[in-house]
Order: C-alpha cells, then structure tokens, then sequence
C-alpha cells in the first residue's frame, strides 16, 4: 500500500480474495450463449482470443517469475545483491490484477467499438503503426507521467506502493495501485485505438503488442542482468531503443534518474539518465563468481511440492506447504508432469534458494526426487549417485559445509550419509544430518517435570539418544511394541536401561513419535502430547490432543532472503537438522555429523540459542 493512499488505491475486487476471476463472467456467459443460439461460426477470432489470450500472459508470467527466481539464486549477475522478504511477496500477491482488468477493458472495448469485430488475423502496416505510436507518443506520455508520479503529492499517494520494491522481481513491475494502471492503460490504448480508428488494426498486432509489454516489464525488472554486450555492439543505436535491468534497477535504487518505459531516449534527452547505467551494466554482466559456505541439500515431497519450491509459485512457497489453497488440485496433471520430467531428465541437484546470515552465504539444492522414490528398492542407487555427484560438487566448489535434508540422511539409503563419507575419505566438505540439535530441540520441548514419557519409535539415531539423555534425568521412558524396545535397550548404557520400560498398559501424557497412524493415534489418553522426533509432521486427527511441531527453530532477523516457507514450517522457521548445518558453518566444527557420529546437543543446543536461533512455543 502506498504511504497515504489516495482514491482509486484499492483494487476493486479486492475483497474477493481467490474468487476474482468471478469477474470475467460476463466474458464466458456471453461466449456461451452465443455458441448455444447461433454455433461457433459467429465467434469471431478478437473475442474468441479474449480469454486464452489472458491464460497465456498468466502463462508467459510465471516462466518469468520461474526463470528469474532460479537465476537470482544461482547467477553471478546479481544486480542489487539484497534479500528479499515476506512482506514483499505479500504486496505482490496480486500481480494478476492486471490481467482480469486487461481481459475486462478488452471485452468492453469489443462491445462498444463496431470496428473491433471481425479484425482480420494480421496486418503488417497496422503493425508498423503500432510500433511507431509505442516508440512516440507511449514513451513520450510515459515518461512525464512517470516523473510526474515522484513528484510528492502522487508518489506518496500512489507510486510509493510501486517503490516499496528495492530489490526487484518480474512481477514487481506490474504491483502498482487501480488508478496508476488505468492511466497505463489508456497509454497503452492509444497504439490499438489509432489502429482500429484508421482500419489497419488486426487481433495478432494487438495480441503481440501486449507480449511485447509483458515480455519487456518482466525483462526490465529482473534482478540479474542478460541482455547480450553484443546486441549493443552490432547495433549501437539500440541502446537508445531498449533498456536492461540493470538500467531500471537503478531507478528503483536512485528514484530519481532512468525513467523511461522500455526506450531509453527520453532520459538521454531530458538529461535524466544514471550517470553509473553504463557502469552498472558492465559490472553486472561480468559478475562476481560466489562460493557458498553451506549447502543445504533436500529433495521434492510430494507432488504439489514442486510449486512450492521458492522458484515454483510465489505465493505458494510463502505458505506452509500444508495450507495449499482449492485451486491447486486443478494443477494436478501439470504436477505430475514435472514429475515425471524430474524422473527422466533430473540428473543432478538444482539450486533453488540464496540465502545470506551476516557474512556466510548459504544456498539450497535440491535432489530432483519426491517421497515416494525413496520408498523404491530399485531407486536407492541412482538416489545416491545424485546425493554423491551434489556432496562432491560441493567439495570442489569449496563449500565447507553440506546437511542432509528429509530422506537423503535416510539410515536405509545411505547409512545417514556414512556410506559418502567412507567413499571419499578426503572430502573437506563437512557432512551433517543435524541429528545432535534435533534431539536437543525435542528434550528442551519436554516439560522439565515430565516423570515419563511414550515413546513411538524404531531404533534410530535420535531416538536413542533422547531415550539415553531421558533415562539418565531419570524420567521413565515407555515403548511398545516389544522388538522395538529391545532393540533400543541393547544401545543403552546398563545403568539408564533400568528406565526403559516396556508396557502396553500404563500409557503416559507425553508422546514422542517418529511415524504413527491414526489408529495407534486414538491409544493416547484424552490431553496427550504428541512430540515428532522425526522430519515429517503428525497428521492431526485428535482434537482433545496438542501437536507440537517437527524439530525446528525461529531464525535470527539477521538472516536475509527468506520469502519461502521450509516445507509445512511456519515463516521465518528451520528445521533443527538444517539449522544444524549452518550451526557447524558458523562455529568451524571439524566433525562429519553423520553415520553414528552424533554432535553433543547441549553443545549444538548453546551455539543455536548463542546465534540468535529461538526456540518454538506451541505450533
């Protein structure tokens, strides 16, 4: 929102939240009941393309938000190197407003000019037409416009929404309040009007006309620069004709300098140009090689995952991934789509997140596999060539530390990442599962009184060591079924075994669980607490029970570009076996943390809460 909002801010759908699309009815029932009365030969091709036209521009859209966000993690060519936050991407939600109002104007437009129906499909003079009124009148208008809108009285009230963006995203640049577009419409008009008006118009050269602004919009506000030194250097006078973004973002970081649309002429003319455009897109395209000091390494879940990664859809990733919203079911065949082109074509880890903490640069990979592969005997292998090929990527790209996410430290895969480090014995990248601050994370969340605690669980690494530190604070510790307990009291010390106690009768309040179903869920008495000790969540099925979350903490304020949810976490959360990368990062352990090899929670639980890592209350 805009510092003091004026008339016209607001979107006049807002209020409908997912439901706006409801607006473009009129468009589909007047389709409708033109087939029904008179067939498809009385559609013709201009309000035929209305709405598909609409679904190609969402389309043409998110390629670029896609695109931009994978660059921006991974590319050297960073423009503005800051973060971006939450309550960026939550202003931009709406980057689509544009397009019902783009859809609605030219449903209007079809209705109320005679000429406007039955366009021919192409004609190449209306065409040229369209591009001389652009390169004119549209970026002479724009431009005063545009200097007109950072005077105060309409920045305050208007364009500051707009500016709020430092560090800028393709979507950035359509974010600005209902009155500013309209008035970008009616600019936009004049090339479409002149050309219906003089009967040269055709459906391709408006159609194309409004995927050339698109296409420059996102361009222009990306926050890496791509355009080619030898675009300039074969046609010199182009600098003249289009911008980069570097040459935008200048105008997002100065504010007063480079205010063309996408020419820059008129800043050459009215002496408004950055002094530092050509410099900043030098420097830009050359880049600054970066080595990440951590790589966090974790996998897709299931198959709306995919969107939820940070590079998937925006609004999405800035969600728990349990919280996805109706329409998401209706991507399903794109789902399982990109799944299966994951499967064929996934052959190595992809960086999907930049993040930064004070000095130490940390990055995401992610393994191009979902839960179930790693249920799949036949799958192990090739998983593990791809956890190996990122461990020995990461190795020699100098990374000091990289954590085993989800089911890459899986004991039955590869022995909680031992099997790489027995490998390669002279890797000097640091391997860590977390499972040290993992189990700290779970007994700090056990009340200090708690006399016993149930614990649902197989023989893992975390269970056993919370089991130990439990029977050694003499709280007595309860499993079921009888395998699974002596299994676990064959690791414990004799001297804390004699607080294991198997029994299927007396069931505590305290549960700690690694996988449970919902009918072992319903054995737990009225009030019970269910504990996760493992990565994934409980299904919640009982409301007379409280769920805690799956270890995890609340990040420092310091950490910077966190605008993704970790999985079904909250905002600005991590989970504890990532976090306990960045903790061995941060600290310079030496130790590999995997196999059995296990970091002393007290010692990892002092160094998260020492670095600004808080602990959660209830989830």
């Amino acid at each position: 929102m805009a510092t003091r909002p004026g008339p016209l801010t607001e979107w006049p759908w807002q209020r409908l939240g997912n439901f706006k699309y409801v607006v473009m009815a009129p468009v589909v029932i007047h389709g409708a009941h033109r087939v029904a009365t008179k067939g498809w030969g009385d559609i013709d091709l201009a309000f035929a393309l209305i709405l598909p036209s609409l679904l190609l521009r969402m389309i043409h859209n998110q390629i670029w938000i896609s695109l931009a966000r994978y660059q921006t993690a991974r590319s050297k060519h960073r423009i503005v190197d800051r973060g971006i936050e939450f309550e960026q991407v939550d202003r931009e939600r709406g980057w689509d407003d544009q397009i019902i109002l783009n859809g609605l104007i030219f449903y209007l437009g079809y209705l109320a000019i005679p000429s406007a129906r039955r366009l021919p499909a192409w004609r190449t003079d209306g065409a040229v037409m369209t591009a001389l009124l652009h390169a004119g009148p549209v970026e002479f208008l724009y431009y005063w416009f545009h200097r007109a809108l950072h005077h105060h009285f309409l920045y305050s009230r208007y364009h500051s929404h707009h500016h709020s963006s430092i560090v800028t995203e393709p979507i950035t640049s359509v974010i600005h309040p209902f009155a500013e577009h309209l008035v970008y419409y009616f600019l936009f008009a004049i090339p479409m009007l002149t050309t219906l008006y003089m009967g040269n118009g055709s459906v391709m050269a408006i159609v194309l006309y409004i995927a050339y602004i698109d296409f420059m919009n996102n361009m222009g506000h990306c926050n890496f620069e791509l355009v080619p030194k030898w675009m300039f250097q074969v046609f010199p006078p182009l600098k003249y004709l289009m911008y980069t973004p570097s040459f935008h973002s200048l105008h997002h970081t100065q504010f007063r300098t480079n205010y063309s649309l996408f020419m820059p002429f008129y800043d050459y003319i009215y002496s408004t140009m950055d002094k530092s455009s050509d410099q900043l897109y030098e420097s830009s395209l050359k880049g600054t090689e970066e080595t990440p000091d951590l790589v966090h390494l974790t996998h897709m879940t299931n198959l709306q995952s995919a969107y939820h990664l940070r590079i998937g859809f925006a609004s999405v990733a800035s969600k728990p991934s349990g919280n996805s919203m109706w329409y998401m079911w209706t991507l399903y065949p794109f789902a399982w789509l990109s799944m299966v082109l994951a499967w064929v074509y996934g052959s190595s880890a992809f960086v999907v997140e930049r993040i930064k903490l004070k000095k130490m640069k940390m990055q995401t990979w992610a393994i191009p596999r979902y839960n179930f592969q790693y249920g799949l005997n036949w799958e192990r292998e090739s998983i593990n060539d791809l956890i190996e090929k990122a461990v020995l990527d990461a190795d020699a790209s100098g990374v000091k530390v990289l954590s085993l996410g989800l089911f890459n430290q899986a004991k039955e895969l590869n022995g909680g990442g031992e099997l790489f480090r027995q490998k390669h014995p002279k890797l000097r990248v640091r391997l860590v599962d977390g499972s040290g601050l993992a189990t700290a994370v779970v007994l700090k969340s056990i009340p200090q009184d708690a006399k016993q605690v149930f614990l649902h669980a197989g023989p893992s690494k975390i269970a056993c060591a919370i089991a130990s530190a439990l029977c050694g604070r003499g709280v007595q510790v309860i499993m079921n079924p009888k395998k699974e307990y002596d299994m676990l009291k064959s690791q414990i010390t004799e001297s804390r075994a004699s607080y294991l106690k198997h029994s299927s009768n007396h069931i505590p309040q305290i549960w700690m669980v690694d996988n449970i179903d919902d009918k072992e869920q319903r054995m737990a008495p009225k009030g019970a607490i269910f504990i996760p000790i493992s990565q994934f969540p409980i299904k919640k099925i009982r409301r007379d029970c409280t769920y805690l979350s799956t270890p995890a903490m609340k990040i420092p304020e310091a950490m910077q570009n966190i605008h993704a949810c970790e999985n079904w976490l909250p905002r600005r959360v991590m989970s504890a076996w990532r976090i306990a990368g960045i903790l061995h990062a941060l600290e310079g352990w030496a130790m590999h943390e995997c196999g059995d090899a296990m970091m002393d929670p007290e010692k990892a639980w002092s160094a998260a809460i020492r670095h600004g890592f808080v602990p959660l209350t209830k989830a």
